[in-house]
């Protein structure tokens, strides 16, 4: 235990000591500053703004950024469709892998990686060639993760720009997010990988004899470069079917480190970019305090529900009942518990560990933060935005109790903005209730339940939890390559990712063309304590109202039978 706790320690020292100057540096980059890299990418993004026809100096407003934003993320969506349903016919193929089959797999797989939730209703290494892994899905891991980015900066620049309707360029944010941040720490990230033994090549399947004798096929290919953009974009589609768990993905326990810093560094880095940008860093130290407290809340909850584990194997004469099933050894409680509840607080869905085999209340902390909206750290650029929105909420709240219109960096909250944010809270939460409703009432949805009773019903609200979050992690037990779960969760996914995105880009537009009033007596601090505690009270709150109920149906039910040792 107390080497778990260490490692929590060291984990948080450790990201918050990377994540302060790559936070200052893309400050820098997306305010359009001098940095001492120019000489490196400059040249390379004038290639690629001359190549697609783009003016770098011109400005959108919130409109055009969308419309921009949405027509780009549908031809990547379509352009990920026909690589997989062409894969036979395209190179980097040696295990002659045909077509991604049938085409709502290949649909909902392109719906998953546009919309950075890697859902994967496929097993990697089964069915999808080097080309279709890497110029399909990895490429889709770049776009997606820079996406959110752009979204987050275009959101900063609405929140501290006055008496204007431009929040900036998404294609120049965009291009900005892939060739200045998310490409060169890909590129760190994937050697500090391939040090450690994760595979990196373009080999043939290998076939090696076992200590038994018998013959096993061992799958190879170009893992580092996808494993270290599928954490630092909070992607989560592994190479392989078991993910992170996997040996070749994730071989020492260095490795496991390495992907749970990489999966927080650039969320919590952008918090540093907002106070820099805001001209106040500790309205970014607030935020930052109101989400480390909640992770460090949930990371308790689930590492005390783990370490607790399962009564009833006590009671079948084994020495220790900590929950060791489902996971990794080399890695223990700890490592996994600390994976899981980084991996689902960050948009992420990489597991290194299977979460359906995690105990109730283990199991729930993962999903409740997936339904929070995944605001706690979140995933690159998507975690700031859907905090943003908290933000509003609780400004807005605290201003009705005092009286007073709310104010956030001396703009007024106003009808519109509460509006939009109301949305980009609910649009999520009615996908996950509706979509689960559905399936639990239907045969179709039921038919795919591995497991009876609560668990089974866990099973679907987490399925819809990770699609409408746009996390992509699992109960494994529920049979989601079907026609009924791929179009319902591909559904999800899209209404999840652009219900939020929308809705913020709007806010950001309303932001920009307001004027900033000086702060009177009766302005509320954002910078304090206090609001820390009541920005983290607000988002357990809503989530609280909105999903307990199907909560104590479904693992809060589980652990209460669990204690009196039941099973089904």
């Amino acid at each position: 235990m107390t080497t778990d706790i260490v490692l929590f320690i060291v984990f948080l020292a450790v990201l918050i000591i990377l994540a302060w100057p790559l936070g200052n540096y893309m400050a820098n980059v997306f305010s359009l500053k001098q940095t001492m890299f120019d000489r490196l990418f400059a040249p390379i993004e004038k290639i690629i703004y001359r190549m697609a026809g783009l003016n770098d100096m011109a400005e959108m407003n919130w409109k055009e950024y969308a419309i921009n934003l949405v027509f780009f993320n549908l031809f990547g969506m379509t352009a990920v469709y026909l690589i997989q349903l062409l894969q036979g016919y395209l190179p980097f193929n040696p295990e002659n892998m045909a077509s991604v089959a049938p085409w709502h797999v290949a649909f909902n797989t392109a719906v998953s990686f546009m919309t950075n939730t890697n859902w994967q209703a496929y097993g990697g290494e089964s069915t999808m060639s080097y080309f279709t892994q890497m110029a399909a899905l990895t490429v889709q891991n770049f776009v997606s993760a820079a996406t959110g980015l752009a979204v987050a900066v275009a959101l900063i620049r609405g929140l501290t720009r006055k008496t204007t309707d431009e929040i900036g360029n998404f294609w120049v944010d965009l291009v900005r997010g892939i060739v200045r941040v998310l490409m060169p720490l890909s590129i760190i990230v994937a050697l500090m990988l391939v040090q450690q033994g994760v595979l990196q090549n373009l080999s043939p399947y290998i076939t090696v004899q076992t200590l038994e004798g018998a013959g096993q096929k061992l799958a190879m290919g170009p893992v580092a470069s996808q494993e270290a953009i599928k954490m630092l974009g909070t992607n989560g589609g592994g190479f392989f079917n078991a993910n992170s768990a996997h040996p070749f993905e994730n071989p020492t326990p260095l490795t496991n480190f390495m992907e749970i810093v990489s999966i927080f560094l650039i969320p919590t880095a952008l918090l540093f970019t907002y106070g820099q940008l805001a001209r106040d860093k500790r309205q970014g130290y607030a935020v930052l305090g109101a989400m480390m407290l909640l992770f460090i809340c949930m990371l308790g909850g689930t590492y005390a529900s783990e370490l607790y584990g399962n009564p009833i194997m006590g009671g079948l004469g084994i020495s220790s009942p900590a929950s060791l099933e489902g996971k990794e050894v080399r890695f223990g409680i700890g490592g996994s518990a600390l994976f899981a509840t980084v991996t689902t607080a960050a948009s992420c869905g990489a597991v290194n560990a299977m979460h359906d085999s995690l105990t109730p209340l283990g199991g729930l902390i993962p999903m409740l933060q997936i339904m929070l909206g995944e605001v706690v750290v979140g995933g690159v650029g998507a975690g700031f935005y859907g905090m943003m929105v908290y933000v509003v909420m609780t400004v807005f709240i605290v201003g009705l109790m005092v009286g007073r219109t709310p104010e956030y960096l001396g703009k007024k909250i106003e009808a519109w903005e509460m509006k939009m944010a109301t949305l980009a809270i609910l649009i999520p939460s009615v996908v996950i209730l509706v979509g689960s409703a559905i399936a639990a009432a239907t045969e179709v949805g039921t038919s795919s339940i591995a497991n009876p009773g609560p668990h089974g019903l866990s099973e679907i609200l987490y399925a819809f939890a990770s699609g409408a979050g746009n996390n992509g992690s699992a109960f494994g037990g529920l049979t989601a390559n079907t026609l009924f779960y791929d179009l319902m969760l591909a559904l999800a996914m899209l209404l999840g990712r652009f219900g939020v995105i929308l809705p913020v880009l709007a806010i950001a537009g309303s932001m920009a063309g307001k004027k900033v009033s000086p702060a009177g007596p009766g302005t509320f601090c954002t910078t304090s304590s206090l609001f820390v505690i009541l920005l983290a009270g607000v988002v357990l709150v809503v989530g609280a109202l909105t999903f307990l109920p199907a909560l104590a149906l479904g693992p809060i039910v589980e652990h209460l039978i669990m204690l009196q040792g039941a099973t089904f």
